[in-house]
C-alpha cells in the first residue's frame, strides 16, 4: 500500500479570499479522512497566506489519522511544532514571492536550523521528513541529519514531457532506491494529479504521496469524497504496475 495524504492548504486559500469562516479546512480534512485518506498535510507558511495557526491547532485536535505539518526551518516554526506536536514535520523551502514551493530544500544551507528542529522532533517523538530534490548528495545528507523520511519534489517530472519527463522519472527512481538503501522512507509530492501519478506510484520504494492542489481543484467540480476516491484509484493503478528491482 501507499499512504495517501491530502494537502488541504487551498481550502484555506479559498476561505481567505473573502475573509470568511468557510470553507473550513478542518471540515475538508474530515471529509478526506472519510473518503479514505491516510493523513492530512498542511503547510503553515511564514506569511500565513492560507493555513493559519488556529487551523493547525484545530487539525491536531480533530484528526483521526495523521497530521503532517509542512514548515520552513525557522525558530518560529520550530516552536509551533514543539507546542502543537504534529505526527510528522516535513521541512520545506520557502520564498515569500513564490506562488508555490519551487524546489527541494537545500539541506547543507539550512543544516544548523535543521539540527535544532531534529532535536525537538526527537524529544517530542515527531517523525521528521525532508522535502528535497532527487539528488544523491541531498539524500545522503538527509540520512546524516536524522530524517526518517525524504519526500521527493516531483514538480520537474510533472512539468516536463516526452524524453525529458522520462529522464526525470529515472532520477526519481534512482534517488528512491538510494534513500531506501540508507534506511529512509520514501515519499513524493508536488504537481501530481490522478493523470500523472501512475508512474510515480509504480516506483517500488515509494510508501507515501502528499497531494493537494489537484484534489482540491477536482473537489470544486465533483466534491471532496469523489476527488479523493478518484485519486486513490489512480494510485492503485500505478501500484499495480510496480516491478521489483532486479
Amino acid at each position: 500500500m501507499i499512504r495517501l495524504n491530502i494537502n488541504i492548504d487551498h481550502v484555506a486559500t479559498l476561505r481567505n479570499a473573502r475573509g470568511t469562516l468557510y470553507p473550513d479546512p478542518v471540515t475538508a480534512a474530515a471529509l478526506c479522512e472519510l473518503a479514505g485518506a491516510d493523513g492530512i498535510t498542511a503547510h503553515l507558511r511564514e506569511d500565513r497566506r492560507h493555513i493559519k495557526d488556529d487551523d493547525i491547532s484545530r487539525l491536531r485536535a480533530a484528526l483521526t489519522t495523521v497530521l503532517n505539518l509542512e514548515m520552513a526551518a525557522t525558530d518560529e516554526m520550530c516552536g509551533i511544532a514543539d507546542r502543537v506536536g504534529p505526527d510528522v514535520v516535513t521541512l520545506v523551502p520557502e520564498r515569500r514571492a513564490e506562488l508555490t514551493t519551487e524546489g527541494g530544500l537545500d539541506l547543507m544551507a539550512t543544516r544548523v536550523a535543521i539540527e535544532k528542529i531534529s532535536r525537538v522532533c526527537q524529544r517530542r517523538s515527531i517523525k521528521l521528513s525532508f522535502f528535497i530534490g532527487p539528488d544523491e548528495p541531498q539524500v545522503r545528507l538527509a540520512s546524516e541529519l536524522g530524517a526518517a523520511q525524504v519526500e521527493f519534489h516531483t514538480g520537474e517530472y510533472c512539468h516536463k514531457s516526452g524524453s525529458e519527463r522520462a529522464a526525470e522519472l529515472v532520477r526519481l527512481q534512482r534517488a528512491a532506491a538510494l534513500a531506501h538503501g540508507l534506511g529512509l522512507e520514501v515519499a513524493a509530492g508536488h504537481g501530481l494529479t490522478r493523470f500523472n501519478v501512475l508512474e510515480i506510484a509504480a516506483i517500488p520504494e515509494l510508501v507515501e504521496l502528499n497531494i493537494g492542489h489537484s484534489v482540491i481543484g477536482d473537489a470544486v467540480l465533483v466534491g471532496m469524497d469523489r476527488a479523493v476516491r478518484d485519486l486513490r484509484a489512480a494510485v492503485h493503478r500505478g501500484l499495480a504496475e510496480r516491478r521489483p528491482r532486479a
